[in-house]
């Protein structure tokens, strides 16, 4: 995920500064496995694994640190899992 986003915003550049202090933030935290952008680029999504006992945490720090540096609020999505993966037999 993070050289995903590297590659992204170096090779590419289609991510924006509000997108990397997203990840940047993200990425200083160590319950998170990777960091990204999402979408089509230029946007302001993205997608962090996190550890699930440290979510409210992440939270909390990322917006904290990214209104700091933008002035702007951070609106967190956690996603809804359905039901698990099983076979189906027909």
């Amino acid at each position: 995920m993070n050289e995903s986003h590297d590659s992204l915003r170096y090779n590419y550049e289609v991510t924006g500064m509000e997108l990397d202090i997203l990840v940047e933030e993200a990425r200083k935290i160590p319950s998170v496995l990777g960091s990204r952008m999402t979408g089509a680029g230029f946007g302001g999504c993205t997608v962090s694994l996190v550890k699930e006992s440290e979510i409210e945490s992440f939270m909390n720090l990322v917006g904290k640190n990214y209104k700091l540096k933008t002035g702007l609020e951070v609106s967190f999505y956690l996603p809804e899992l359905g039901a698990v993966p099983a076979e189906i037999k027909m």
